[in-house]
């Protein structure tokens, strides 16, 4: 029998799912978001699929159930469309640690660099950026530009660390972080490893704990598999492999979808307090009231918009 909270869930579905379709919506949902959002989204996915699904719609409205920055991107993409994100104070340590102001200053003592930030950067440091990136496409980025180039990678300083490992180049790195996913540290993973021997780690390059291991893995020190992916590289991984466990190093939203796509599978949180506050602010009530109301819009300014665009577009060719 169901319960008051459930029948209420349901109603606020069912609401939602009118008005997407009175209103010509879309409904695009990050790996992050609570499971009931991303149950009544059209696409869930990472940055990087987010930002393509954003780019191929053809609705006239884009509800963006993730962080600020991602309804910005979307927003430079889709000119034409209205992009709404149902929660104005859902925004991210991690494009907070740097500004335009910041960056151009970074920019001036070093005249001819190439600037790459990471997607998780606001509309004002894209429009200062050369290229933009995701986690999935980082290492195809910087690998694009010419190796006599001097590159500023920012602002994740982790995520710059691994792509500087992996495509052995001497990158200039902004010492930002995702609070999320610094906390991840070594000594939490190896008390899940030794707690599930069996099962691969998944681990994000945002992570606090990746140079360390990247340090082990290249020393052979790391017992069993260890994988560096991002979000959607998690969910194919755990897909293909033959493993039947998993220890996931990154936001806990993740393993909702996780779950769904392999049931016979096992996943683990490397971290049960790895946990984002703001992409957890989108709830069902507040994506209703979005179509409901037509709020809250998400516009960039020409200015800004046309310059951060060519980075974004030059990010979606180096998938």
């Amino acid at each position: 029998m169901a319960t008051v909270a459930q029948y209420v869930q349901t109603e606020v579905e069912e609401k939602i799912l009118r008005l997407k379709r009175e209103k010509n919506a879309v409904i695009l949902a990050h790996n992050y978001q609570v499971t009931e959002v991303q149950e009544i989204a059209d696409y869930v996915g990472d940055s990087l699929g987010l930002s393509q699904e954003a780019a191929r719609t053809t609705r006239e409205r884009i509800v963006f159930c993730g962080v600020h920055f991602m309804a910005e991107t979307a927003s430079i993409l889709c000119p034409d469309k209205k992009v709404l994100i149902p929660d104005l104070e859902a925004g991210c340590s991690l494009a907070a640690s740097v500004n335009a102001d910041q960056l151009r200053a970074w920019k001036a003592k070093h005249p001819d660099a190439v600037v790459v930030s990471y997607v998780n950067t606001s509309a004002e440091v894209k429009a200062e950026s050369d290229y933009c990136c995701t986690s999935s496409n980082a290492v195809n980025v910087v690998n694009a530009i010419p190796r006599d180039r001097e590159i500023l990678f920012l602002p994740d300083m982790y995520l710059g660390a691994y792509v500087q490992e992996v495509t052995r180049r001497k990158l200039h790195l902004w010492l930002g972080e995702c609070h999320v996913h610094a906390g991840i540290r070594p000594d939490q993973i190896n008390a899940m490893r030794k707690a599930r021997p069996e099962a691969e780690m998944l681990v994000h390059p945002e992570c606090g704990c990746t140079t360390s291991f990247l340090y082990y893995q290249a020393a052979c020190e790391i017992p069993g598999k260890t994988h560096f992916c991002s979000t959607e590289g998690m969910i194919h991984h755990a897909l293909q492999s033959p493993a039947r466990e998993f220890i996931v190093a990154t936001e806990t939203g993740i393993l909702h979808r996780m779950k769904k796509a392999a049931p016979e599978k096992q996943f683990y949180p490397a971290s049960k307090d790895a946990v984002c506050l703001y992409m957890k602010k989108i709830t069902l009530e507040k994506v209703l009231r979005s179509l409901e109301e037509d709020v809250f819009e998400v516009n960039v300014p020409e200015e800004t918009a046309g310059k951060a665009r060519l980075a974004i577009e030059r990010m979606l060719q180096l998938v």
